[in-house]
């Protein structure tokens, strides 16, 4: 008789996992993450697609999470508090739910379900006096309500969203885990 094995990650990833949480959950985060601006990046600069200014505020988390993700694997392979890999966790948590808020808000503005910022939906302003037409030239406005690639009916803003809830997931299941993990006064009463 076959007998298959049923965990789904190879034998040394889960032990990996098992045995060092803290450490897996924030090596994933960092890797993810930096996999994700590195996309981003691809996209602008090797593909030409340029970021709006809701695309560039989408990745000020990253910019954030991906270091202290990093810091929080080599805070728990030299024995850092509790508090503060917790802590640490819960600041990415609550930093990729913001960006995940602000991939949907991004997304519906795509979609035109609500209004955008005015910087990138609404009217050129003022363009003053002068030759208008060199302005006109000059002036390079990416719009905040048009997706400028989709696949299966996602904007880069929507995929956003999704990495940022999976990436905030992870933080507070290492929060979580971590807390659990900590030593408690055991003191009689």
């Amino acid at each position: 008789m076959v007998k298959f094995d049923t965990h789904p990650m190879p034998n040394s990833a889960h032990a990996l996992i098992s045995s060092r949480p803290v450490f897996s959950a924030a090596l994933a985060i960092a890797i993810v993450g930096a996999v994700t601006i590195l996309g981003a990046w691809f996209f602008q600069y090797v593909l030409g697609l340029n970021p709006c200014p809701l695309c560039l505020e989408q990745r000020y988390a990253y910019y954030f999470a991906v270091p202290l993700a990093a810091m929080l694997a080599l805070g728990d392979h030299a024995g850092a508090s509790h508090k503060v890999i917790i802590a640490g966790f819960a600041a990415i948590a609550a930093g990729m739910l913001w960006n995940a808020g602000l991939g949907v808000y991004h997304s519906g503005v795509e979609w035109k379900w609500w209004a955008g910022p005015q910087e990138c939906t609404g009217a050129l302003g003022d363009l003053g006096a002068g030759n208008l037409a060199e302005r006109i030239r000059s002036i390079s406005v990416v719009r905040c309500d048009e997706a400028a690639w989709r696949f299966l009916g996602l904007s880069l803003a929507g995929y956003n969203a999704l990495i940022s809830i999976g990436l905030a997931a992870i933080a507070i299941w290492a929060a979580v885990t971590d807390w659990r993990a900590r030593p408690r006064n055991t003191k009689p009463l």
